[in-house]
């Protein structure tokens, strides 16, 4: 059974957890809309790991586990962000799942 979100007037179908069922349907205001729907205003820190989760999956086609958004972000953003409390004050429902949802990205391997 498929869910779905309003944004901008479209309705874009999404799994019974809120992920896009279409990972082409994304766009900035779709998160937005998935924010908001979890209480969640998004700043600059979550925009920064919404917009390296993209660029990930877009280079390995998949999404990261935890230990390994962790780790690459870290690499990548700077030792701030590459530590899992600093994700987990961001993201509390779990950085690689509550990021990757509003990123427009399949729920990571290993998520339950």
């Amino acid at each position: 059974m498929s869910d779905s979100i309003e944004v901008g007037g479209r309705t874009l179908a999404t799994d019974e957890e809120g992920y896009l069922e279409q990972h082409s349907d994304w766009a900035p205001d779709v998160a937005l809309a998935m924010a908001a729907i979890d209480d969640c205003e998004l700043t600059d820190s979550h925009w920064a790991v919404i917009n390296f989760l993209r660029e990930y999956y877009e280079e390995y086609e998949i999404a990261p586990a935890v230990r390994i958004l962790t780790k690459a972000i870290g690499k990548k953003l700077g030792k701030e962000y590459g530590n899992a409390k600093y994700l987990y004050d961001l993201y509390p429902q779990g950085p690689a799942k509550q990021a990757c949802k509003y990123a427009g990205l399949p729920k990571p391997t290993g998520c339950v």
